[in-house]
């Protein structure tokens, strides 16, 4: 007699969770590599450098002593005193050690913090586009989305001016990113402080995003959490992937309000317990002078990679209407040959080898014509990116005007 199939149903929530798109192209581009395909890799977020070889000797070394055991739920004392001084050293920001969590990734720091303040039919509001998985994390908790489209006009950042606009009862929780993905883009310090106190009025939190806070250019790095005047409900949400270069460790943090520290660490406790101790040993390592020495020269060639991708692409006759300010992504309109930038990125994968992003990761308004590239190979290979786009594109018939 045949066993009978049994396939209880998922959870709503589950099957509303979109995938992360990127992975499709990384995917697609890692077959065509296996089949002896050249690919340039231009669409994952992940700096190509190796983390440091200090990095690896400290996490050798903490094993080698057996520092593999649990840490606090928090993460090592050790950790978050270096990481308060390291905000005073090069933020100037004056923060407690009581207030760092050290997470596996800056993901499980985002989950924390929104399972802390959320409940089911809370609003978050965002911009548009942004970071795919922050809507994600909004739906896992049966919150409300609301949604701020921006362009280049607002430098494709919220603004006062557009919170204001769009503000509605019930929004508990606004989330930014400075510099953000997939646009590279800053919100300057004095219109985040604006944001968060007229939040604090509201009697809501503001989430700011500074996994890419190192990496900026033409400026210096900033935090808001400089700010002598800042109210207390202001959540920072940081990384040791992006600056540091140590992805694949999975360690990140959060600095939040005093009041919400015994939450936090009560569902990290349930959730995850604590973060990896190699990688937090690995961590206190590269906070060092010598460490940080090596990290900014690798800032610098983002920086003379941006310089090259962006003046190629503008050579080339490409519209990029803003200069990114950080990270390492342009965000490319591409209105003018698609109205399906899902169907032009694989199309460009399979005929030229060059991988990009399509903009239907990061929203919905204009992400049909919009793809993100990643400066994270080296200035020859971007040059040679840039001549196959653009030969790509010469076959390609010009959309008409609407």
């Amino acid at each position: 007699m045949p066993t009978k199939t049994f396939h209880p149903p998922l959870s709503e929530v589950a099957q509303a969770i979109q995938p992360f798109r990127v992975m499709k192209i990384l995917g697609e581009a890692k077959a065509l590599e296996a089949s002896g395909r050249k690919i340039i890799h231009m669409e994952i977020g992940e700096p190509d450098f190796p983390s440091l070889d200090c990095a690896h000797q400290a996490a050798f070394e903490a094993m080698q002593q057996g520092l593999t055991h649990y840490t606090p739920t928090l993460g090592l004392p050790a950790l978050r005193h270096k990481l308060a001084e390291f905000y005073r050293r090069f933020y100037d920001a004056q923060v407690e050690s009581g207030r760092f969590m050290i997470t596996p990734g800056s993901s499980s720091a985002l989950q924390l913090v929104l399972t802390a303040i959320l409940n089911p039919g809370d609003k978050v509001l965002m911009s548009d586009p942004a970071y795919p998985c922050n809507r994600q994390f909004v739906k896992l908790l049966h919150a409300d989305l609301v949604s701020v489209a921006v362009d280049h006009h607002s430098n494709y950042q919220l603004t006062l001016a557009k919170l204001k606009d769009h503000w509605q009862d019930g929004i508990k929780l606004v989330m930014v990113a400075s510099p953000a993905n997939p646009t590279g883009t800053v919100i300057e310090q004095h219109e985040l402080l604006a944001i968060a106190h007229f939040l604090a009025e509201k009697n809501a939190y503001l989430l700011v995003d500074e996994i890419y806070q190192g990496l900026v250019y033409d400026r210096p790095a900033e935090s808001i959490l400089a700010n002598k005047t800042l109210p207390d409900n202001v959540i920072v949400i940081n990384s040791f992937s992006k600056f540091f270069g140590m992805t694949g460790w999975r360690l990140g943090w959060c600095v939040a309000p005093l009041p919400l520290m015994p939450v936090l660490d009560r569902l990290g406790q349930n959730l995850f317990l604590a973060a990896p101790t190699p990688a937090q040993y690995a961590a206190l390592r590269v906070l060092e002078d010598d460490a940080l020495e090596q990290l900014e020269q690798r800032r610098q060639v983002f920086e003379r990679r941006r310089n090259v991708l962006f003046h190629a692409m503008q050579q080339a006759g490409f519209n990029l209407k803003v200069l990114p300010q950080g990270a390492f992504y342009l965000y490319w309109d591409v209105s003018a040959w698609t109205d399906d930038s899902e169907t032009f990125a694989a199309d460009l994968l399979q005929q030229t080898g060059v991988a990009l992003t399509p903009g239907t990761d990061f929203g919905e308004h204009k992400a049909r014509q919009h793809l993100r590239l990643a400066y994270t190979t080296d200035e020859k290979q971007l040059q040679i990116a840039v001549d196959k786009i653009t030969q790509y594109i010469k076959h390609l018939p010009v959309k008409s005007p609407a």
